[in-house]
């Protein structure tokens, strides 16, 4: 009689156990992480429209939001060298639903500041690289340029002499000449101007001898024969312009600059969000539609690892402070 005492006790445990455990299991499969998206996703550009990390910030996206199946909102948040849009990312709630399209922009703002709202080493996950742009050394027809050679014994013929355009210090087209002028031991002349429209107008009005700027804006003025296309600064040849060598190639070591375009998130956003959001951006630059359009613009591929991106991006932040230190510039308010 004791034992079949024991029996409803028995039973009453066996039946909470499988209840417990089916409650657990749904608390698991309806957390934020496994759901994610389930809402609009706010992804913002720390530049105006129209910048390269824009164009291939929505090119890509636009592919994940119809895979995702929920909107991907492209905010250009521009101001202060980007350190603005950087901001309101690092401030935002770290659950993946902001995100930031930034650029090698990025690893310039470090050093170009003295004091930043954030920390960015840390307070940021580099999620995953959406493609490089190759800068591109070009020259008006009239400087009477027609090799990296020509322009080199030019400069070094009349120390000082010589000039280059940049859309302003500390910009891609700035810090990609420094280290193009270090390596070819040559003494030039920065004039940076406020945007890049500026400094295309003199570089094609020949009052500029040279000017580094990314691929997609020059590729038509070279092809169009209005610019002279010299180098590209990349470690490969730039399917765009299979024709012109790298600086590396000429025997300029240390030379190549890279113009990158990737995501982060809030350093807190969960891994597995993060895991997510680099296999959909993976996946969306897989699609046949989206290499064309990003190959239009000069953009090729840069395969990597969240971890390995996350690696990349330090030491970028790194090289490229160390390339400000040698050029003398210091940072600003």
């Amino acid at each position: 009689m004791r034992q079949l005492r024991l029996w409803p006790a028995v039973a009453a445990v066996l039946l909470a156990a499988p209840q417990g455990a089916f409650a657990q299991a749904s608390a698991t499969q309806n957390s934020p992480t496994q759901v994610w998206p389930e809402r609009t996703i706010q992804a913002i550009v720390p530049f105006s429209a129209g910048a390269a990390n824009d164009i291939v910030g929505r090119i890509v996206l636009d592919q994940v939001s119809k895979q995702v199946s929920q909107p991907i909102v492209v905010e250009n948040r521009p101001g202060a060298g980007g350190t603005i849009g950087v901001s309101a990312v690092g401030k935002a709630p770290p659950d993946g639903y902001t995100i930031l399209v930034h650029s090698s922009s990025f690893s310039a703002a470090y050093s170009l500041y003295k004091s930043l709202p954030y920390d960015t080493l840390n307070d940021f996950t580099a999620v995953v690289a959406l493609g490089k742009t190759p800068t591109v050394l070009v020259t008006a027809p009239s400087r009477g340029f027609k090799t990296v050679a020509d322009l080199v014994a030019a400069a070094k013929a009349k120390p000082g002499a010589m000039n280059f355009a940049s859309a302003g210090i500390g910009s891609v087209s700035h810090l990609a000449a420094e280290r193009f002028r270090l390596s070819a031991g040559i003494d030039a002349q920065h004039i940076p101007f406020r945007g890049p429209n500026e400094a295309f107008t003199e570089v094609m009005a020949g009052r500029i001898d040279f000017y580094f700027l990314p691929l997609a804006p020059a590729l038509p003025l070279v092809k169009e024969g209005q610019l002279i296309a010299l180098a590209v600064s990349t470690d490969m040849r730039a399917t765009a312009l299979p024709d012109v060598p790298t600086t590396l190639e000429l025997g300029l070591k240390d030379s190549s600059y890279l113009f990158w375009t990737g995501l982060f998130v809030h350093a807190k956003t969960p891994r597995a969000i993060v895991d997510r959001l680099y296999e959909e951006s993976h996946k969306a630059m897989q699609v046949p539609a989206v290499q064309e359009r990003l190959a239009k613009i000069g953009t090729e591929a840069m395969p990597m690892s969240t971890d390995e991106f996350g690696k990349y991006f330090r030491e970028d932040v790194l090289s490229t402070a160390k390339l400000m230190q040698q050029i003398g510039v210091k940072p600003g308010d």
